[in-house]
């Protein structure tokens, strides 16, 4: 779990140092059912068969997602550059990705559940921190580089990256600890606290000590345990949020998560 809460503050950093410049409806979608865009269909088409029109319409319909794709996760290069959609298709040609892409289309055929979920935790999500804008939500495949993206307010699911702990070709990359983590019922609990961090991120993080990062995790992690209704999360942290909040029970979600981390050494 340690290395998860390293790599939630670690791939935040990375993100939020890209420049993103998504646009934003400006509208809040809190009353609305969730929905999530399947641009990793158009993805897998063009990256498997080659498909010209596949691409203009993620380029047509999608643009933001396929310029962060191609420029902030897989660093390909500019998206107007001559030859990148030929380095795009090259990169996923080898046969594990081959394999990669074609177990993820038919392990994700039907996402209504996840639909479901994030519909729920995201409304609690709400809820608790009432001035939040709920995001956008959208699939692709990113050969196995990052899970979950945010920018600006949208979400991006990588479900490469979520195949399941015993999903053979992640032994050839990862740890059976990190592989713990690679499963379907992650996909939401990550999508809160990704999401919370972009808010909520910890400041100073290259210098800030493990203690801070962990408790800052920890105050992320209850709070995602409340948006999902169960305590998914599970560390000394977040033990120690909750004992606090115990003691503070009029502190609001907000005041929370912009308490100093040194409130809960106390």
């Amino acid at each position: 779990m340690k290395r998860r809460i390293l790599y939630y503050l670690f791939i935040l950093t990375v993100l939020t140092s890209c420049n993103l410049k998504f646009q934003t409806s400006g509208k809040d979608s809190s009353d609305a059912a969730i929905a999530v865009d399947r641009y990793d269909r158009l993805e897998s088409r063009y990256l498997t068969t080659g498909d010209y029109a596949a691409l203009q319409q993620m380029n047509t319909d999608y643009p933001q997602q396929t310029r962060m794709l191609l420029e902030d996760i897989l660093k390909l290069g500019e998206v107007n550059d001559a030859s990148i959609n030929s380095r795009f298709l090259s990169l996923f040609q080898d046969t594990l990705m081959q394999e990669i892409i074609s177990d993820a289309q038919v392990q994700f055929a039907n996402i209504d559940d996840i639909t479901k979920q994030l519909s729920s935790a995201f409304s609690n999500l709400k809820k608790l921190l009432p001035a939040m804008e709920i995001p956008s939500f959208y699939t692709q495949i990113t050969a196995l580089d990052q899970s979950i993206v945010v920018g600006g307010k949208m979400v991006g699911i990588s479900l490469d990256k979520y195949l399941g702990t015993d999903y053979a070709i992640y032994h050839n990359f990862y740890s059976d600890d990190q592989m713990q983590t690679m499963s379907r019922e992650y996909i939401v609990p990550d999508c809160l606290c990704f999401y919370l961090l972009s808010i909520y991120p910890l400041e100073d993080f290259e210098s800030s000590e493990q203690w801070e990062r962990d408790l800052h995790m920890g105050k992320i992690m209850w709070v995602a345990n409340r948006a999902l209704g169960k305590r998914f999360f599970k560390t000394d942290a977040v033990a120690r949020i909750e004992e606090y909040m115990r003691r503070h029970m009029k502190t609001t979600t907000a005041q929370l998560l912009n308490t100093d981390e040194k409130a809960f050494l106390e």
